[in-house]
């Protein structure tokens, strides 16, 4: 019983959070991604390209908390849904310096 009202409230908050997103980015649309023992990631695109993520402790808390924050999933991180996602110089000097050894984000 407490693990099913613990579960409901960690839900509940990760709904909140999504929401607040949501209202910062003029809505917005996730998807679920299973990262092993660590939880659930909830990828999260705003309507303005905005992007972030959330970890859930399970895939169940996840998706209670997508339904109650009325987040539209995608089932898979596609093109058309990556499309949706603004970088900008910090990420691609990110992404750069990861991959290729290039200059270190400061």
């Amino acid at each position: 019983m407490a693990d099913t009202k613990q579960a409901e409230r960690r839900a509940a908050k990760l709904a909140k959070e999504i929401k607040a997103f949501a209202g910062k980015h003029g809505g917005a649309e996730g998807q679920l991604a299973h990262i092993g023992q660590a939880g659930t990631r909830i990828v999260l695109v705003g309507e303005d390209g905005g992007w972030g993520d959330l970890v859930a402790p399970t895939y169940a808390i996840a998706q209670a908390a997508a339904e109650k924050a009325d987040l539209t999933l995608h089932e898979e991180f596609d093109g058309e849904f990556a499309a949706k996602v603004v970088t900008g110089p910090y990420e691609w000097t990110r992404m750069a310096g990861i991959q290729l050894g290039g200059p270190a984000n400061r």
